[in-house]
């Protein structure tokens, strides 16, 4: 699986540490940034990574910022990107399995690294049910509305 990782300055610790767990799992991790301590935007990584999602089928993305926040609001204005904020592994399980969630949203300020390899562990292994969900994940992806 190819996964997209990119993160805010708030979130740098949990971004190197999540694309180790997926690298020694096997899987492509394309790091997108930020790479230093200095202050950015998170709207900008967001909106890098939901691109390269959406240039890539199949791929998927994991966001991080100080809560998640930030990152989940921003990635989900566009079009095909349905990102889900987790503090747990039940929220995690849930995105996939009845939302088809393809980007993960993580707070480096709210979980701790026990907690984040419990998310991500749940998330991954995750599948999409399909049945009853399909017309409910046609729905959220029919809300999008161009403003442009």
């Amino acid at each position: 699986m190819k996964y997209f990782i990119a993160a805010d300055h708030a979130g740098i610790k949990i971004k190197e540490y999540v694309k180790e767990l997926f690298v020694n799992k096997g899987h492509e991790v394309i790091d997108l940034g930020t790479n230093t301590n200095d202050r950015v935007d998170y709207p900008d990584f967001a909106s890098k990574l939901c691109r390269e999602l959406i240039k890539n089928e199949g791929s998927k993305g994991i966001l991080i910022c100080g809560t998640g926040l930030g990152m989940s609001m921003a990635a989900n204005k566009f079009e095909g990107i349905r990102a889900a904020l987790c503090h747990n592994e039940y929220s995690a399980q849930m995105a996939r399995e009845h939302n088809d969630a393809n980007v993960l949203c993580l707070g480096e300020r709210v979980c701790g690294l026990g907690m984040i390899n419990s998310i991500i562990n749940s998330w991954e292994s995750a599948k999409f049910q399909e049945g009853r969900h399909t017309k409910r994940v046609s729905k959220i992806n029919a809300l999008y509305m161009s403003c442009s």
